[in-house]
């Protein structure tokens, strides 16, 4: 089952980072097609926050296209991008990007540090890519 996690120190709205969470599941594979979001009352007790704060998650994402609600029911993907990768290549790629994080965490690097370098080198490779 899919579950929510909040950020108090991120400066990110919670409504937003739980619209940010359900499209990068979306995106990855996690959440598919047919798979039911937490309901409502289960983000609230799960998370301490506001009921209007879940429904206006629900909304932006149901706006989008990418949930479809059911009353009575709950709230489900309605749609999902195709996923080229593989859970095996996935895991595999996590895999690495968690070595690497840890590796760049023991040299010092924090959160806005590492954001940046990834960012420089998405850039990098794009432009290569282009050339």
């Amino acid at each position: 089952m899919f579950v929510f996690q909040l950020d108090s120190t991120s400066g990110v709205p919670p409504y937003l980072q739980l619209v940010h969470q359900v499209r990068q599941a979306i995106t990855v594979g996690y959440l598919r097609e047919g798979d039911r979001l937490p309901l409502i009352r289960e983000a609230v007790e799960q998370l301490a926050i506001n009921p209007n704060t879940v429904s206006k998650a629900y909304r932006q994402l149901e706006h989008e296209g990418l949930v479809d609600p059911r009353p009575g029911v709950g709230t489900f993907v309605a749609r999902a991008p195709d996923v080229t990768v593989s859970p095996a290549q996935y895991a595999k790629l996590r895999r690495g990007l968690e070595r690497w994080l840890r590796e760049a965490e023991a040299a010092g690097l924090d959160d806005h540090a590492i954001g940046a370098l990834l960012a420089i080198v998405r850039r990098d490779v794009a432009e290569e890519g282009a050339a």
